[in-house]
């Protein structure tokens, strides 16, 4: 069955306005700022890399409260795990790659103490483009998501990425926060409330019909052209709705509940790994409930290259004509 889409809109405007787009590490940096004065208890550790992980200005207006440990991963999730557990609410920061490269620190030092640490890393995914396959953190959720207690996020836009922040600082125990180097496209306003744990419908056709050629879920660096595609396709005939997937852990089980009640099938976008990230996720809740509905999963399957974003998701199959065709292909 398709629906008709004559004189549908979007639900929620998905271009933003010029201007509006931000990396989601700098709305980290910005969000750092914002909460310090408010939390003396909140110190920085980098690994050499302020500058990227947009903490610079932290370190020049709170030197005391940063920390650079150099080239030095393990260090430093050693030492911000103790000063978790002296009171403070550390942020260890660095790149995506690095921070899960050490994963057997976090898993002793984090996870298994519970410890209060929050772990930040950037420049996540084939996204990141040129600097190549040795910086691209592709691997990092699979790896946090295996950890007890390891809470993990992933915002797509600055504002929800500050919401997350905020969470982040209230919330006692390990938290993994993976953001974009490119800049992202501004989708929620001052309206959205982030929910931890929950996924929320980002897009949708304004007259919304009772039943769906596909809703996609989509996190991070993938959500724009999730929505390109959806956007694409509403005045083809079909009726596509996109699902925002901020909390990778725990996953929000009712949501793919939801989405297989209306949905002929349901496709996943991840800028990671196909193994262990948003496609997993969305796969254990199925199977957990039982679900009866066809699952596709567009991911990275290999490591990545050197070249320009757009040509990476292209080569990656993360485009949004790559995503429209796992909508579509072989409908009934």
């Amino acid at each position: 069955m398709t629906a008709s889409a004559k004189g549908s809109s979007s639900r929620r405007a998905p271009v933003p306005e010029r201007g509006s787009a931000q990396a989601t590490r700098e709305a980290f940096g910005e969000a750092l700022l914002e909460l310090a004065p408010e939390h003396p208890e909140i110190v920085v550790l980098d690994a050499d890399l302020s500058k990227s992980t947009m903490t610079q200005g932290f370190a020049k207006k709170y030197p005391s409260r940063h920390f650079e440990m150099g080239i030095a991963e393990q260090n430093m999730i050693g030492v911000g795990s103790g000063l978790a557990l002296c009171g403070k609410i550390p942020f260890v920061t660095s790149f995506a790659c690095f921070l899960a490269g050490r994963l057997e620190t976090i898993r002793v030092c984090a996870a298994y103490n519970r410890t209060n640490l929050k772990m930040v890393g950037t420049h996540a995914g084939v996204g990141i483009g040129e600097d190549g396959a040795s910086q691209m953190g592709l691997e990092d959720i699979g790896a946090m998501r295996c950890l007890p207690h390891v809470a993990v996020l992933q915002p797509c836009d600055g504002e929800e990425t500050r919401q997350a922040v905020k969470w982040m600082v209230r919330h006692i125990g390990p938290v993994y926060l993976r953001l974009t180097r490119q800049k992202m496209p501004s989708f929620h306003g001052p309206d959205y409330r982030f929910e931890f744990g929950k996924c929320d419908v980002l897009w949708e056709p304004q007259r919304q019909p009772k039943h769906y050629q596909a809703t996609i879920f989509a996190s991070g660096g993938a959500v724009p052209n999730a929505v390109a595609a959806a956007r694409d396709l509403l005045p083809r005939g079909f009726s596509v709705r996109v699902v925002n997937a901020c909390t990778l852990k725990p996953f929000d089980d009712e949501a793919v509940a939801r989405a297989a009640s209306n949905s002929e099938r349901i496709v996943t976008v991840e800028d990671h790994n196909i193994v262990g990230g948003l496609g997993s996720a969305v796969c254990e809740a199925a199977a957990q409930k039982g679900l009866a509905v066809p699952i596709v999963r567009i991911g990275v399957r290999e490591f990545g290259e050197s070249a320009t974003p757009e040509q990476l998701y292209a080569r990656h199959g993360l485009a949004s004509p790559n995503i429209e065709e796992a909508c579509l292909r072989n409908l009934s």
